[in-house]
């Protein structure tokens, strides 16, 4: 049994998720940790809301309530989204926790000790109508490398190149178009010069990654400079050093504090089940890997930011250093980046309603259904498109008609003719019938392989193609034409139902919900497939602060079943079947066509009337 941890992005408090979020982070992650679970290895799975920074006070004064009141709004609806997701989280908890406080300070303190950190200054840009700093992900303009337009204070997604604020051609505010004025103030910087070499050499040794994550992580290196850590700016975590830790206006930037949210989730993991020493399984062990699932954007933070801080706090760039009471820590083993998915043919944008939210579509449409379209459609090494006609028929060619319809054929001629799982006559078993237990046996390597390599979409493809297997199997033997010879039909329907059973566990980490019901439709007993649940708690070093967990009994022995052909019971009762999947209406593409256009015109009409509301009071000032 090996230790396996499973790393998720953070999703940002200030809005739910959509379904371009957790194509990339979400829906990836769960099924890597229930293939790794299945297989008998001990996963921690870890993420919580990123909760920090200025789009937060942004959201938060725009809504007329605190940032707190509206990250814990959020956090709420987040984690309820994903638990109704199926994914599998050991914690899933939130950066304005103590715990994660004093994690963070813990290596802010370490890294300055070293000598990574230290103190300068810098030009911010402020907003000249609120006076606060503009986040660098909130300033737009044109790119002084590339020069397209659109690069980000932070990053142009045109050339790769990192940038700041100040070097953007006619910078702008995204919040409100003004453009930001630039203000030298005091800051500390984590010296990212200092740690460049051994955070290439550690990349240098990657294997697997994916192309694009893996070169544009080594391109990140071709100019590194030092990167400003704190921001003017009066929400976030306190800076732990005399004269600053009281300081209101002066808190650790919000990228520097939510990466560390991994190590921080897998400690408080670790304090709530009363072990507090167990995460260093996960953290300190040099053999144990760490695998972190994300989008394409998030790459810089995951690949650059992160490492050069762990490497800071154990002391190991070019000024020596020793490593802090958490270390040593493991740096990535893979940093699993998908590509981006738009909607439509459009970029997903929530602010221009361009969106699919979460908690919509899983209220109008089964979960698995959803989680198999970002499974087989989904942005893994490419860019790609949600489309409802797509979604539609995803579901109804391949999960109700193939896979939905087996399960139920093969149910429903084993309760018609037997009532439980007929036992195998070895006498009646042919070549034919071998050859298909032999095939979904094997598939479990196949597919298995293709899941480690983050190879998600053939590893489905496999699966369904197993399920393809099956059900020429069944139409050519034609059971219900086999009369008077009940050894033969026991036979060929118990090996139906082996491959069905197989095909089950095969397709269980991408559709856990209906391989529950598969699994019950078969004569199973018990939880076959776990799924996550929601506990409200109270925080660990905060007494009176109260959140939402998501958290689960998931290990191998307990609910989960292995990942190998598992013999199905003889004798088993299995019940007259009930449908597992439902064919969506073809109505139903037209319908939600029609639903986001007129979501996105009434969207349009509100930000027109309140633009011309600004416009009009603006008018009215300068008179």
């Amino acid at each position: 049994m090996s230790h396996i941890l499973v790393n998720v992005a953070w999703p940002y408090a200030n809005g739910p998720r959509h379904i371009g979020h957790v194509a990339g982070f979400g829906v990836p992650s769960d099924v890597y940790a229930r293939y790794e679970r299945m297989k008998g290895n001990d996963v921690l799975m870890v993420s919580g809301t990123d909760e920090h920074g200025t789009p937060i006070l942004v959201e938060a004064e725009k809504e007329g309530v605190t940032a707190q009141e509206l990250a814990n709004r959020y956090n709420r609806v987040i984690a309820k989204d994903l638990c109704d997701l199926g994914l599998s989280y050991d914690l899933f908890t939130r950066t304005t926790t103590g715990n994660h406080e004093h994690v963070v300070q813990e290596l802010f303190k370490q890294c300055l000790k070293n000598g990574y950190i230290y103190k300068g200054t810098q030009q911010v840009a402020i907003s000249p109508s609120t006076g606060r700093t503009l986040p660098d992900r909130y300033i737009e303009g044109e790119c002084p490398i590339c020069h397209t337009d659109g690069a980000r204070g932070d990053q142009c997604d045109a050339c790769g190149n990192e940038l700041d604020p100040i070097d953007l051609i006619n910078p702008v505010s995204k919040i409100n178009g003004e453009t930001p004025r630039f203000e030298e103030t005091e800051h500390f910087f984590l010296d990212l010069p200092a740690l460049a070499e051994a955070n290439l050499a550690w990349l240098k040794t990657r294997e697997g990654w994916r192309t694009d994550a893996i070169k544009f992580s080594i391109g990140l290196f071709k100019e590194v400079k030092p990167r400003a850590i704190t921001r003017d700016i009066d929400w976030g975590i306190p800076v732990p050093v005399a004269g600053w830790i009281d300081n209101p206006n002066k808190k650790l930037y919000v990228w520097f504090d939510a990466v560390i949210g991994y190590l921080s989730a897998s400690i408080e993991w670790a304090r709530r089940k009363g072990d507090p020493e167990a995460w260093r399984a996960w953290w300190n062990a040099p053999a144990t890997p760490g695998y972190y699932f994300m989008g394409k954007d998030n790459i810089t933070f995951h690949s650059q930011i992160w490492p050069s801080e762990m490497l800071a706090y154990n002391g190991q760039g070019s000024k020596g250093g020793e490593t802090g009471p958490l270390g040593p820590l493991n740096l990535p083993e893979q940093v699993v980046a998908s590509q981006f998915m738009t909607m439509e043919g459009r970029k997903f944008s929530s602010s221009r309603g361009i969106v699919i939210y979460v908690k919509d579509i899983l209220a109008r449409y089964p979960v698995d259904a959803v989680r198999y379209y970002i499974s087989v459609a989904g942005p893994e090494s490419s860019d790609s498109d949600f489309t409802w006609a797509e979604f539609v028929r995803h579901n109804n060619e391949e999960l109700a008609a193939a896979w939905g319809n087996l399960v139920n054929r093969v149910a429903n001629l084993i309760a018609k003719n037997f009532g439980a799982i007929p036992a195998i006559d070895e006498a009646k078993l042919t070549d034919q019938d071998r050859a298909l237990l032999d095939e979904s046996k094997a598939a479990f390597d196949t597919v298995g392989n293709l899941i480690e390599k983050h190879h998600q979409k053939a590893a489905l493809a496999e699966a369904m193609r197993i399920v393809g297997e099956i059900n020429k199997y069944i139409s050519a033997i034609e059971p219900w034409k086999i009369k008077d010879d009940d050894a033969r039909l026991g036979t060929v329907l118990h090996v139906a139902a082996q491959a069905v059973s197989d095909a089950n566990h095969l397709l269980a980490p991408f559709l856990p919900h209906s391989a529950q019901k598969v699994w019950e439709a078969l004569g199973g007993k018990g939880t076959f497939s776990p799924l996550p649940r929601i506990e409200e708690v109270e925080d660990l070093d905060k007494p009176g602060f109260e959140y939402p967990i998501i958290t689960g009994d998931y290990k191998l022995g307990v609910n989960v079943h292995p990942w190998k052909s598992e013999p199905i019971e003889v004798g088993a009762e299995v019940p007259k079947p009930k449908p597992i999947f439902a064919k969506i209406p073809k109505e139903a593409v037209q319908e939600e066509l029609d639903r986001f256009q007129a979501e996105l015109d009434a969207r349009r009409a509100k930000e027109a009337e309140r633009l011309a509301a600004e416009k009009a009071k603006l008018a009215a000032e300068s008179e």
